[in-house]
């Protein structure tokens, strides 16, 4: 194969990639398409992947990077596969993929298992373009700033006023996903390792800003959140079986929507490895509490071979 069918979904974020059945396994010529597809797009979709299993989502993650673990806390459920099981947890906030550890991972590949009968989707914002899109001011004041993530993000303040309690499966799940604490202080801005572009790097493990109290943290989260968010930088998609989606997490947020009711849905997530994140003036994320070398090796991004 010579070349990908790439069709551009919108503006700054989401392509489709057409021509490719993963399940028999890509070259490295591919693979460096598929990368840069990835890197340009933010986020990509490959349709009737149906004979795509765990063992070869995973397969096909190796060719484009270094798989993680599973999740760091979460280990209750597969060593390398996460199912992100609408049991346990509906990930219906806005976040970037375990940005409470230092190595926060390159990319997430997300494969449709189980399916509601409606509803469902995912959406996808693209902080390169919210970065962009900041006014000179506010690029200034971002740069300039330090957050502190965590995994024991305030899930109560996620929860809908009228939802009520969580079910014993989500608060096991809770409970695990708790069961190590970590703590690290990312810039707001990062330096994408391999475009060069500058991002915001926020979402809901976000705890506060260094230096700042939590009424000016709130403050200052709602206004770059709201900028990430707008719905000019974001993509929503609509799930069928056989879809896989793989996005670029160090320069984006996604969302699940959770509009199906009680029905039941499911998905494999597998991670990639990624490296540590660099401010504006170089500076590296810095650990507070929690050691993720379990989780994930620190991996320098490499341009795959063309």
């Amino acid at each position: 194969m010579s070349s990908l069918g790439v069709v551009k979904l919108g503006a700054v974020i989401g392509a489709r990639i057409d021509g490719v059945r993963i399940a028999d396994g890509v070259n490295a010529a591919v693979a460096a398409q598929i990368n840069d597809a990835l890197v340009e797009h933010k986020v990509i979709f490959f349709r009737g992947q149906h004979d795509l299993d765990d063992d070869s989502q995973l397969a096909f993650a190796h060719s484009l990077g270094t798989p993680t673990a599973a999740h760091p806390t979460v280990t209750s459920r597969g060593a390398k596969v996460l199912p992100i099981d609408s049991r346990y947890d509906k990930a219906n906030s806005w976040h970037t993929d375990v940005t409470f550890v230092d190595r926060i991972p390159k990319a997430s590949l997300l494969r449709a298992v189980t399916l509601p009968p409606y509803g469902g989707t995912t959406t996808w914002a693209s902080t390169e373009a919210a970065y962009d899109r900041l006014p000179e001011p506010l690029r200034a004041l971002a740069e300039n700033l330090w957050a502190v993530h965590t995994n024991a993000y305030d899930y109560v303040g996620d929860v809908d006023a009228g939802e009520g309690q969580p079910a014993d499966t989500e608060r096991q799940y809770r409970e695990e996903f708790v069961s190590d604490y970590y703590e690290t202080e990312h810039p707001v801005v990062r330096v994408h390792p391999e475009t060069g572009k500058r991002v915001l790097l926020l979402g809901h493990f976000v705890k506060h800003f260094v230096g700042l109290g939590h009424a000016e943290s709130a403050a200052l989260f709602q206004l770059f959140q709201t900028r990430i968010t707008k719905l000019e930088n974001t993509i929503r998609w609509n799930w069928d079986l056989g879809d896989l989606a793989i996005w670029d997490n160090r320069a984006t947020q996604h969302y699940a929507v959770a509009d199906y009711d009680n029905h039941f849905r499911r998905l494999s997530r597998v991670t990639l490895a990624g490296d540590i994140p660099l401010n504006v003036r170089g500076e590296r994320s810095r650990v507070v509490a929690g050691d993720a070398s379990d989780y994930s090796a620190v991996v320098a991004p490499v341009r795959l071979a063309s």
